[in-house]
């Protein structure tokens, strides 16, 4: 297997969205790994403090191509990678094997109209956050002594689907922007591949956010990571689950709370029928004894997320995916 090393440059990332017609970033083959570096904050670099700015960066932010803006997204993702090979109804195995800030501060935004209390914060706001990556923790608000442990994870994995462009916003059945703060390192995400090649993009880079990033943004860091692709084509799946130390996780994606739950519920029901040869109803009844549907987050407009998460500990034997 082959490692790749992954700069994030102005020809190497694409903005706010997925297309298929993006030039790859690079090529591997599948079981290569990647150290892939990923910045944040395309659109408050002029408001930024020095150490949130590299020579870079700021070349990317001044100097992108309009080839490389997809969509009306704010997020800056890195690739894509095309994995030779993957065919559409192919699964990619992403393995999350190490995340890192590479920076020392990172941004939280607050957006007119978007969170989960827009009527009541109704007016822009933007912090940057200094990162103490030596304790590995934030404190916030400076001085207050709350200091938040730091659990970093990419907020979107994702790969480009039949359409021109799909923006980066909402997460869907080909991943995207899944801000699930469970995905850290040692983790694996399953996703549906759509196109020829996969053509995943990575970013979104959270230092710290809780369930819900009920404001619209947690830690925006920007990160750099280790990832290994690997091509399954001894998987199906309609939709995106992964695997973490602890947990088998589901997703569901939908306009409502309500809806994403009983996505993610149906997802696990067939998850346990297929891997764990229950029943429908058993499964069922294992979900609500035994699974924990959590709310993922509530701001990617137009689709919230719940996940559920399924605890290895109590299998009696090991679910192989």
């Amino acid at each position: 297997m082959t490692h790749h090393i992954l700069k994030a440059t102005k020809e190497t990332v694409h903005l706010g969205g997925f297309s298929h017609k993006l030039e790859p970033a690079l090529t591997i083959d599948s079981g290569d790994t990647v150290d892939v570096e990923t910045y944040t904050g395309y659109y408050v670099y002029d408001k930024a403090p020095p150490e949130f700015l590299t020579p870079e960066f700021v070349d990317i932010c001044q100097n992108l191509s309009p080839e490389r803006k997809v969509a009306a997204g704010p997020h800056l993702l890195t690739g894509p990678i095309y994995v030779k090979d993957a065919e559409p109804g192919d699964v990619l195995e992403v393995r999350l094997e190490a995340i890192a800030p590479n920076l020392p501060v990172g941004f939280n935004a607050i957006r007119t109209g978007w969170g989960a209390l827009p009527q009541k914060f109704t007016q822009p706001a933007l912090r940057f956050i200094p990162l103490d990556l030596i304790h590995n923790i934030a404190e916030f608000p400076t001085g207050s002594g709350i200091k938040i442990p730091l659990k970093p994870f990419f907020g979107i994995l994702g790969v480009a689907t039949p359409e021109t462009s799909r923006i980066s916003i909402p997460p869907g059945c080909y991943g995207g922007n899944i801000d699930n703060r469970e995905l850290q390192t040692g983790s694996r995400v399953f996703l549906p591949i759509f196109v020829p090649g996969g053509l995943f993009s990575i970013g979104d880079g959270h230092s710290a956010q809780g369930d819900g990033e009920v404001n619209v943004t947690a830690i925006e860091t920007s990160m750099n990571g280790r990832i290994v692709l690997t091509l399954r084509k001894d998987l199906q799946l309609s939709t995106p689950i992964a695997e973490t130390a602890t947990d088998i996780i589901t997703m569901g994606f939908a306009q409502t709370l309500d809806a994403a739950l009983e996505i993610a519920v149906k997802n696990m029901i067939d998850f346990l029928e297929r891997f764990a040869n229950l029943s429908a109803e058993d499964a069922y009844v294992l979900c609500s004894l035994a699974v924990n549907f959590r709310i993922t987050q509530v701001v990617n407009s137009p689709q919230k997320g719940v996940h559920g998460m399924l605890p290895k500990s109590i299998l009696s034997h090991k679910i192989n995916l």
